[in-house]
């Protein structure tokens, strides 16, 4: 089984050691480029809540003082993991969608007013704005830069050619942009035929499906591994 990894290797690796053991040809392909934002730490006294759309924004977290009981907003699990990590015990999690996250928080508790939207620097859905419509305070603050990677080395283009890929993950849309970049640039559609591309969200596979890809399926973060055996046993 050949498998591409589209995720910065900071965010892949643990899922990747799991292959190392086994047959499998692991190639890593990432399709973006992850860089915090030049911003002060967060005064976490003045919100009553933060709100997360991704893990990147968990990773540049940066706050003036630690408050791990404060109630923290996650669009999914992934997101959510990311903060238990960090020792963050007040989690809610979405389903994954932003809307999902829009509703919870708009049935939270009454004394949840101002927040704190942590967030990329390119988003598909203005949060912030709907919430204000609702009667929320909400900051917007930019802790983290994308950028698109639609280049890739020799040495991967060799082994995407000599490996063609069975399965690769891709974990946003823009991620998904690059990657169907890349495959067009470098002329690797027909090496991808039998390539099942794995989406985080339905909007990732609805983009794909958009660009042609007609073997996608969309699967629960944490679950890859589970996923992944599946189809390889057939």
């Amino acid at each position: 089984m050949n498998i591409i990894f589209t995720r910065p290797l900071i965010e892949a690796e643990n899922l990747m050691v799991n292959f190392f053991s086994s047959n499998d040809k692991i190639i890593h392909l990432p399709t973006l480029k992850i860089t915090p934002a030049n911003i002060e730490p967060i005064d976490i006294d003045k919100y009553d809540a933060l709100v997360f759309t991704s893990s990147n924004a968990v990773r540049f977290l940066k706050l003036k003082k630690d408050n791990k009981n404060m109630k923290c907003f996650c669009v999914g699990t992934l997101t959510e993991r990311s903060l238990r990590l960090k020792g963050f015990n007040n989690t809610i999690s979405a389903t994954g969608t932003v809307n999902a996250l829009k509703n919870i928080i708009i049935n939270s508790e009454k004394n949840i007013k101002k927040l704190a939207y942590l967030c990329g620097d390119v988003i598909s859905y203005e949060l912030d704005k709907e919430l204000i419509k609702e009667g929320f305070k909400v900051t917007k603050i930019i802790n983290y830069n994308s950028t698109k990677i639609i280049n890739i080395n020799k040495e991967n283009l060799e082994l995407i050619k000599k490996y063609p890929a069975n399965i690769a993950l891709v974990y946003s849309k823009r991620s998904a942009e690059s990657f169907d970049e890349i495959v067009r640039k470098y002329s690797l559609a027909e090496l991808m035929t039998h390539c099942t591309v794995m989406c985080i969200s339905k909007k990732i596979e609805e983009f794909l499906k958009s660009k042609g890809w007609t073997k996608t399926e969309i699967f629960n973060p944490g679950d890859e591994l589970i996923r992944i055996d599946q189809i390889k046993n057939g």
